[in-house]
């Protein structure tokens, strides 16, 4: 925090946890058929926004930087997808993804808001 007392938003920080509590609901899911490939591409798609956010806040120009941005939020919508996808493979799992899900969501309309911006 600082020194006002204000929260930090720190995208990179956010997009690190987002792809470790991916991790964590994905290693409770029980394998089978229809869940390992479901797994995988949760796993791929959650973890790559924080990955790509970085290279994004490394760009080399403007439209670098939006093209990266514009794959962060595709993984963000991505990731609504399989979480969904999961759910409906796993019903009992639905209260565990629903902050998930919510955070995916909340990153999508960040992530949307700065691409809007950059022209």
């Amino acid at each position: 925090m600082t020194n006002d007392q204000s929260p930090k938003y720190d995208l990179e920080e956010r997009t690190a946890k987002f792809g470790e509590n991916i991790i964590r609901f994905c290693n409770k899911i029980s394998r089978n058929p229809i869940t390992i490939p479901l797994i995988t591409q949760l796993v791929k798609c959650g973890t790559s926004i924080g990955a790509n956010y970085c290279e994004a806040d490394d760009a080399e120009s403007k439209d670098d930087f939006r093209h990266k941005i514009g794959i962060v939020k595709k993984e963000c919508r991505e990731s609504k997808h399989f979480i969904r996808m999961i759910v409906n493979a796993i019903p009992n799992l639905k209260q565990e993804a629903i902050p998930l899900w919510q955070e995916a969501k909340e990153l999508n309309l960040i992530f949307n808001k700065i691409y809007q911006k950059v022209k």
